[in-house]
């Protein structure tokens, strides 16, 4: 791409406050986006071949929203974590092993998408993030639900496509999860926790594709109490 498409975007960006540019086969961060530190409030590259996010993006700290989908990166620099304002970042399609240790310092982020990646648990990280709605870890390699995972606050979970087979029993304590996502897993009727049907705020559990027949979770103590759940909050959104 010529550097006069490039300005073209770049003067659009400083008007609108919003930088796309996808599907450019572009192999790096655009460096002249640093002109526009105090202007962009979004930037999507999605569908390029970046596979390094320099250390500058920590200095768009005005960013809302952030989009990466189906690039080439591996790992993410500790800067990312600066941006005090974003509320949406989008990374599906990549090949993130771990999130930075600082991750936790996202603390506007509302809206997380990780599906696609090579993550190999839930990182402990997201349950510093006080203001998580929304998060999506699905087709990547996670294995367990680790006990960590009380503390999330989010309202939806998506771990659908993961090789889980196990579940810490502290899922059933995350104060605002509403929405459960365990689809094509591999998942025993035993290992699922009751609580999350007995004793949780879950109201959309979807287990479709593990290693039991769902009529059998029906069989299970606490079923109805979850069935009450899920129909007053159909009758809330119908």
């Amino acid at each position: 791409m010529g550097n006069s498409a490039l300005k073209a975007h770049l003067e659009t960006a400083q008007k609108t406050g919003v930088f796309q540019l996808t599907g450019k086969g572009l192999t790096e961060f655009p460096e002249d986006l640093q002109k526009l530190t105090s202007n962009l409030r979004t930037i999507d590259l999605s569908n390029n071949k970046i596979e390094v996010l320099p250390p500058l993006i920590g200095k768009f700290s005005f960013l809302k929203s952030l989009a990466l989908n189906n690039n080439k990166l591996t790992a993410l620099p500790e800067e990312l974590c600066k941006l005090k304002k974003l509320e949406t970042l989008h990374l599906n399609g990549n090949h993130l092993r771990q999130l930075p240790a600082v991750f936790g310092q996202l603390s506007a982020l509302k809206t997380l998408s990780l599906s696609g990646n090579q993550l190999r648990t839930v990182p402990t990280q997201l349950c510093g993030l006080r203001h998580l709605d929304v998060v999506d870890l699905s087709k990547n390699q996670i294995q367990n639900v680790p006990d960590t995972v009380g503390e999330l606050q989010a309202i939806e979970l998506n771990l659908n496509q993961n090789q889980i087979s196990q579940i810490s029993v502290q899922i059933s304590h995350c104060p605002r999860l509403k929405v459960l996502r365990l689809e094509e897993n591999c998942l025993e009727l035993s290992m699922l926790p009751q609580s999350i049907l007995s004793d949780s705020q879950i109201s959309l559990l979807a287990v479709e594709g593990n290693l039991f027949e769902i009529k059998k979770l029906r069989e299970l103590e606490g079923y109805d109490k979850y069935m009450e759940r899920f129909t007053a909050t159909k009758k809330k959104f119908a």
